[in-house]
């Protein structure tokens, strides 16, 4: 593992926050060229990006308090700011609820999701190298792919949730933007294609089993996506037009 990637004079530069960082820049440049694409591009919009990214951050370090007290020898308010961890699930959902509430100030009512899907499936893709390099990668295994950061071969789950969205980038740049007809959807297609990847991927990631051999993010997808499939189980029942209704002031 290589938690520092360079060094700056005489500064370390962290592996896990350059990538972190860099799949920020990367996916805030989809989103400004996405909304420029789109006609949306103005000062609202950028407060609501910003309104997520904040409230992304926070809840992504606030979900992660929770491992942080059962694992730190010496709990400190200090330590748990600058190294406790971070929760990716707990980013989306606050980066989610972030939008709709800026929005909501602002009294934004044009979906945001189409924007916002490209730029946080590239994002992740890049983001997710930070955790390949800084933490165990996944449960050991045979396969002939397996990596040996520890010197046991181990699935690189991170480098398959890489892959999984860059494809999702992809798919949502290049197809998706122009075949999905309710707006705001491509966001909530991407959350579901995630939840189920996420759920599956758990299996090899090597997270602690809490309940009937499932971990702590699967129980949490469980819910999450099923709440996905009702919905677009709902807007195909009832057609299109109701779906636009209830998008107004969704991202």
């Amino acid at each position: 593992m290589r938690p520092v990637l360079f060094w700056v004079s005489s500064y370390p530069v962290p592996t896990h926050d350059f990538f972190v960082l860099l799949g920020v820049f990367a996916g805030v440049a989809v989103f400004a060229r996405e909304a420029q694409r789109r006609a949306m591009l103005d000062d609202r919009l950028l407060v609501i990006l910003v309104g997520s990214l904040v409230c992304g951050g926070v809840v992504a370090r606030l979900s992660a308090l929770w491992r942080y007290a059962t694992v730190a020898p010496d709990p400190s308010l200090l330590e748990f700011v600058t190294r406790g961890g971070r929760s990716i699930l707990g980013g989306l959902v606050g980066a989610y609820g972030g939008a709709l509430v800026t929005k909501r100030l602002l009294r934004y009512g044009r979906p945001t999701g189409d924007v916002f899907a490209p730029a946080v499936a590239l994002a992740m893709a890049i983001g997710r190298w930070g955790c390949f390099f800084t933490e165990l990668p996944g449960t050991p295994t045979p396969v002939p792919w397996a990596v040996r950061l520890d010197g046991v071969p181990r699935h690189p789950s991170f480098l398959y949730e890489s892959a999984f969205q860059g494809a999702m980038f992809c798919w949502l740049w290049w197809w998706g933007r122009s075949h999905v007809r309710v707006p705001g959807d491509l966001f909530k297609i991407y959350l579901l294609a995630y939840a189920v990847f996420r759920f599956l991927v758990e299996f090899v990631r090597g997270n602690d089993v809490v309940w009937a051999g499932l971990t702590r993010p699967q129980l949490f997808l469980i819910p999450a996506t099923a709440a996905l499939a009702v919905y677009f189980a709902s807007r195909r029942f009832r057609g299109d037009h109701a779906a636009l209704a209830l998008h107004a002031g969704q991202p």
